[in-house]
């Protein structure tokens, strides 16, 4: 044979491995997997998660007059198998409430029909603390179990379930003194009005009314809500002028009671509009008349919230967060003179996150206030003099963050609390649920395990339910110590055997050098059940860059869409770059002013350290997909990094931060508007569009102007660019999600980057 010969039949060959390759991506056989994936995994991992029943304790906040020493909980064996387990914590005992075999006896005898153990299937169920005694629900009928003598009993059919709901920690809000303001005084002798937009004060004893104020109009008016001095002579309202809106206009172009579009209005604020200007107001019941207060300290109010007095109603303070969210600050004002002055302030060069780190807690029989703050570049709480707004102490400090604050007990004078990054070999990420005393000692770290929290306190606190999972760890649930943490008994360890058997691909957790080339960045890959790793691979990065938050998963899930969308021949990832939350602020800071750019050079560091790593994956074909936030980066990649993402499906981006909602866009990139705006706008850019995309919405969006998509829409065919575009009637936000817009940008990312046309079953 000729090396001619010998060669064309060698290349034929590899043109025949390389066809067969593509095609066993993105065939028939995938779309039905993937469109049958939640029917394939569900269902597959158990035990399910520990809901605690407390047993002898009401539900409720307080801690009961007797401690709380045993609960049960519904133990899920399989899918149709639950068995009921009592828990003795300080033991760590599990057992059964009653003898299987004796009540399934009992209950044979009571229906007149054989019932085996394995048959005793009982759906709702609850202990009665006052008889001792167990009530159940058995093929619809109502029984009683008296597990000291063994006996069955008639009772009343249970109505609905009585599992208690998780109790996963406390509110990020503050507590406040006059979390109701009411128009009438302590002392009952006073009553305020408004009317016609001004105040009248009421004399209840007569009725006589005095009017307060005189300024009062439809653009500048008093608000209804009073803030009474305990003394009851003295009073703050709140006096506004008003917002001037910004009304938005959609078309329902096929309402389902007429054949006519339908114009919808509503009033949506964007960055830069003029906001509603809220100011308080100080008004003394012997002069009838206001004392005034210079707003020196609070000039430019994006909010004016969370008022309080005194309890010798000397003085009034009020929480200040100013437009552009470089201040907040609690300002303090005399209830005689008016006069005011800063009692905390907090600033920064960037923004202060107030809608997800803000937090305190007054306390006011010490004149103390615990504080939230990332001062020292980690987001940590301190304890802070309440008349001098001095910092008393840090009460937690480190190289890691408060995520929240769960409980604050005033009488041990401790917080309990969830924080990320306190075990330096673990994922930052991962909730860890802790308790320190206000002075900054005995910080105890009450979970452990290498994973991320969810924990059930008990009652008085002194234990605590422990569920902890990673992307690729079933749950675990663990019994623990409430005072130290220590670990009592193992209650539940969940296994992913029944799930991989299905072909499910363990997603993998990895971690790559940032564009400093110290920080680590954290992500996760997805791989398709039928993953060959001698075959070529393209990468499609499933991205969210939205800075209130992180958003890589970090608990155990069996489904995720991104698996979903993997199965059809994709290796899919999900990164948080730097420019998003719950890491450092200077990890922050990176999205000030700076939203387009995402976290790209981390990403693609990412992707490419990845890659190195699992040679499967080609850099030559990676695309990427997102709605709202993740919209809006996904065509920014396309945009600013066209060289290496080179398919992209944008759904119900908010393209130009000057068209979307004020708060998220303000908060991250500043208030005034300035020439930033522009030149990050997907719109002004939109020229610079190399790659396959394409864009999503839904006319009927009220979360992200749709005018925002149509705009981008609008500028590349100015340009002359090629694109597809798919609007949906009659539908809202997420556009991409609805079973016709998924499939669509399956076949998108399917035809562009596997190269093959979409074979549907």
């Amino acid at each position: 044979m000729s090396s001619v010969i010998r060669f064309l039949i060698a290349a034929m060959l590899m043109v025949s491995a390389v066809h067969s390759n593509l095609f066993a991506q993105g065939s028939a056989e995938d779309y039905e997997r993937s469109a049958r994936w939640w029917e394939r995994v569900n269902n597959k991992v158990f035990p399910r998660e520990v809901r605690p029943n407390w047993m002898g304790q009401e539900r409720g906040e307080n801690a009961p007059a007797e401690p709380v020493t045993k609960f049960w909980y519904r133990s899920q064996r399989s899918a149709d198998q639950t068995d009921i387990l009592v828990v003795d914590m300080p033991t760590g005992t599990v057992s059964s409430p009653w003898d299987k075999t004796k009540l399934a006896a009992s209950l044979s005898e009571k229906l007149g029909q054989p019932i085996a153990d394995n048959e005793l299937r009982i759906n709702e169920i609850r202990f009665e603390n006052a008889t001792q005694t167990w009530q159940f629900n058995f093929r619809d009928k109502g029984y009683r179990w008296n597990p000291n003598d063994n006996s069955l009993s008639d009772a009343d059919k249970i109505s609905n379930n009585n599992d208690t709901p998780r109790r996963r920690g406390g509110r990020r809000g503050r507590p406040r003194s006059s979390d109701a303001p009411v128009q009438r005084s302590p002392d009952g002798k006073w009553e305020v009005q408004v009317d016609n937009h001004n105040l009248v004060l009421i004399n209840t004893a007569d009725q006589s009314r005095h009017p307060l104020t005189t300024d009062g109009n439809e653009k500048h008016y008093y608000e209804g809500v009073f803030f009474w001095a305990p003394d009851s002579q003295r009073f703050v309202a709140i006096k506004t002028e008003a917002e001037v809106q910004h009304i938005v206009h959609i078309v329902e172009s096929s309402p389902k009671d007429q054949v006519q579009p339908k114009l919808k209005s509503f009033n949506y604020i964007k960055p830069g509009d003029q906001i509603a200007v809220r100011k308080p107001c100080l008004f003394r019941i012997d002069t009838k008349q206001a004392v005034p207060i210079a707003d020196t300290h609070f000039p430019n109010p994006w909010s004016i919230e969370d008022i309080r007095w005194e309890d010798d109603s000397s003085r009034f303070t009020f929480l200040y967060n100013q437009r552009g969210h470089q201040v907040v600050r609690v300002v303090a004002v005399n209830g005689q003179t008016g006069e005011s002055g800063t009692l905390i302030d907090e600033s920064s060069k960037t923004f202060v996150d107030y809608a997800h780190k803000l937090y305190s807690y007054y306390l006011d029989q010490t004149h103390e206030i615990i504080w939230m703050s990332e001062r020292n570049g980690w987001n940590h709480l301190y304890l802070i003099n309440g008349l001098t707004g001095q910092v008393i102490n840090p009460i937690t400090q480190g190289e890691w963050v408060v995520r929240s604050v769960d409980y604050v007990d005033v009488e041990k004078r401790q917080i309990w609390f969830q924080a990320s990054g306190v075990y330096p070999e673990q994922d930052p990420y991962y909730l860890h649920h802790c308790r320190v005393d206000f002075d900054g000692k005995n910080l105890t770290l009450l979970t452990s395990g290498n994973g991320t929290h969810e924990v059930d306190y008990s009652p008085d606190r002194k234990y605590l339910v422990d569920t902890y999972s990673r992307v690729d760890m079933a749950p675990i649930t663990e019994l623990r110590s409430g005072e130290d943490g220590k670990l009592i008994c193992v209650l539940e360890t969940a296994t992913l055997d029944p799930l991989v058997a299905t072909g499910w691909q363990i997603p993998e957790r990895f971690v790559a050098k940032g564009r400093d080339s110290q920080t680590d960045i954290y992500g996760v890959i997805y791989r398709p059940s039928t993953f060959d790793p001698n075959r070529s691979y393209p990468i499609l990065e499933s991205i969210y860059a939205g800075p209130h938050g992180s958003h890589v998963p970090k608990s155990f899930s069996a489904f995720r869409r991104e698996q979903e969308i993997a199965e059809l021949g994709f290796i899919i990832v999900q990164i948080d770059g730097m420019g998003t939350s719950n890491r450092s602020k200077a990890f922050h800071d990176v999205c000030w002013k700076n939203l387009a750019d995402s976290g790209f050079p981390d990403r693609i560091l990412w992707i490419q350290a990845a890659a190195k790593k699992y040679s499967y994956m080609d850099l030559n074909r990676v695309g990427l997909y997102g709605g709202s936030a993740g919209g809006q980066s996904t065509l920014r990649g396309l945009l600013a990094h066209g060289d290496f993402y080179k398919v992209g499906v944008a759904d119900c981006g908010c393209h130009d931060n000057r068209m979307d909602k004020i708060w998220w866009n303000e908060l991250w990139m500043g208030y005034p508007i300035d020439k930033h705006y522009e030149e990050q706008s997907n719109v002004t850019q939109a020229h610079r569009l190399t790659g396959k995309l394409m864009l999503v919405v839904g006319e009927l969006d009220d979360n992200v102007d749709p005018a925002s998509t149509m705009q981008v829409v609008n500028a590349l065919v100015k340009a002359d660019k090629d694109f597809e575009f798919l609007i949906l009637p009659g539908v809202g936000h997420g556009a991409a999600e609805t079973p016709y817009g998924h499939r669509r940008r399956k076949d998108f990312l399917v035809r562009h980057l596997l190269g093959v046309e979409p074979r549907h079953p």
